[in-house]
């Protein structure tokens, strides 16, 4: 930097922001401010304390904004009066008095400057009345966003706890229903156990069931699986079988012989295996011990689908977890996912497509903010199709970030509106169904992460990209 020609009144005056000022004003401001020549290159960088007001004389301004680790540019101008720099100094220390962007020249050019703490009694001397409006502009859109913010994560918090409370209901009532007719074959077994004990059966004939039982219980965990119509042969076969060989209820034993594997040739070395008075007390004591390892099993499945959603609740949540930490993405999407089944599933036509590349690598993030990005773009994603779909949600190495891509097939965003869908409280839905803040948290959560976030759209594809550093966000990590 280089001291330029003296400052005067009329040079200032020259510049739309000082037009309107009187002669004393101008008058105090060159005596606190300057005129320098500042050569191509860096004038201040993004984060740093805010010490001076610039205005543009001479020359050009490039400003730019750090994202996924580059510099982005946000604006390019040569246009006279243009300023930046320490412009909320007025605020005090009642926000961060740091440099929002960068700024460079990429030409040797000619600025008014004025330190931060001279603009700030300035603006409290001259204008009063302005700074007041401009605070409580300032602050009234802080904590409006706040409030809604925090309304916006209680309803998305509200939405994913009925639905895991749904999905979890539906295992927690199948296993009781599993417990009960379990607990209706054990009586059954015990009254068996009372006629083995009256001695109905000869010690070779029990020794006989006891064998086939226990090669039952390994062909039950062993059953393959069967198209529907395998299945309905099968019952045939048996049920006649059964029938055949005067078994009583035949017909209401064969579908848990089939579940369980067991098929004609089976029943007939049991057959072989006793005396035909008895055959139809040994297949009615080897159902007991089908359908009880049919029964555990369903208890077994069910209390691991609870296991794995209260997991997939926890990962979500980040529960018992530090809030900076190195997290596969791969399972906070599938987190979300479970998360948001029930709005996904629930019987409607949306389709899920994933396409992970699982070999990126973990990458340190705040695991449990990425959480709410991913729940922002997968519910505007389903709302987009509006019930009807498809959703795919791919994951690659774009560089040195990792790359997530969530699109769907919903009739897309008009291009007259792509530019502001991440501005605070705009929303395309409906007066009630959207705060507009959802795509607004993501770009500040995505952007604490020193990544970027960008979207492509046309009718029937829009797919938002998340792009993360791998080597994760600078600075601070306790938030």
């Amino acid at each position: 930097m280089n001291a330029g020609p003296a400052c005067t009144p009329e040079e200032l005056r020259t510049l739309f922001l000082f037009e309107k000022l009187d002669a004393d004003q101008l008058e105090q401001l060159c005596r606190a401010g300057r005129i320098e020549v500042i050569e191509p290159g860096p004038v201040y960088r993004e984060g740093a304390p805010a010490t001076c007001f610039y205005v543009l004389i001479e020359g050009e301004v490039v400003l730019t904004k750090l994202s996924g680790g580059q510099d982005v540019e946000m604006v390019r101008t040569s246009h006279r009066g243009a300023y930046s720099g320490a412009w909320t100094a007025y605020m005090g220390d009642r926000v961060p008095q740091v440099y929002g962007t960068s700024m460079t020249v990429p030409e040797r050019s000619t600025f008014f400057v004025l330190d931060a703490d001279d603009f700030a009694r300035f603006m409290a001397e001259w204008f009063p009345m302005a700074l007041h409006l401009l605070e409580g502009l300032f602050f009234g859109n802080q904590s409006s966003r706040e409030i809604i913010a925090q309304r916006e994560r209680l309803l998305a918090l509200g939405s994913l706890s009925a639905g895991l409370t749904h999905e979890l209901n539906n295992p927690a009532a199948a296993a009781v229903r599993a417990t009960a007719s379990l607990r209706d074959r054990v009586a059954g077994m015990r009254h068996k156990l009372g006629i083995i004990a009256s001695g109905a059966y000869e010690p070779a004939t029990l020794n006989a069931l006891i064998r086939i039982q226990e090669e039952a219980v390994d062909l039950v965990a062993k059953a393959p699986v069967l198209s529907p119509l395998e299945e309905s042969d099968r019952e045939d076969a048996l049920g006649g079988w059964l029938e055949d060989h005067g078994i009583a209820g035949g017909w209401n034993l064969a579908p848990s012989f089939v579940q369980a594997g067991l098929d004609v040739a089976w029943l007939e070395r049991v057959a072989a295996e006793v005396e035909p008075s008895i055959l139809g007390g040994a297949v009615n004591w080897l159902n007991y011990t089908i359908e009880s390892e049919l029964l555990m099993d369903e208890i077994a499945d069910s209390t691991a689908r609870i296991t794995a959603l209260v997991g997939a609740a926890k990962q979500y949540s980040q529960m018992d977890r530090a809030p900076f930490q190195v997290s596969d993405v791969h399972e906070l999407l599938d987190s979300t996912l479970v998360m948001l089944s029930r709005k996904i599933g629930g019987g409607s036509g949306i389709e899920v497509v994933k396409s992970y590349d699982r070999a990126l690598p973990p990458v340190p993030a705040y695991a449990a903010e990425l959480n709410q990005v991913w729940t922002n773009l997968i519910d505007n994603a389903v709302s987009a199709m509006d019930g009807r779909g498809t959703l795919t949600i791919r994951t690659y190495r774009d560089g040195d970030c990792l790359a997530v891509a969530i699109g769907d097939t919903g009739p897309g965003i008009p291009e007259d509106i792509r530019g502001r869908i991440f501005e605070p409280f705009f929303t395309t839905k409906p007066v009630g169904e959207g705060t507009g803040l959802g795509l607004d948290i993501s770009w500040r959560i995505v952007d604490k992460h020193r990544g970027d976030i960008r979207v492509e759209s046309q009718p029937g594809h829009t797919e938002f990209v998340v792009r993360l550093p791998l080597a994760g966000p600078e600075g601070d990590h306790d938030g």
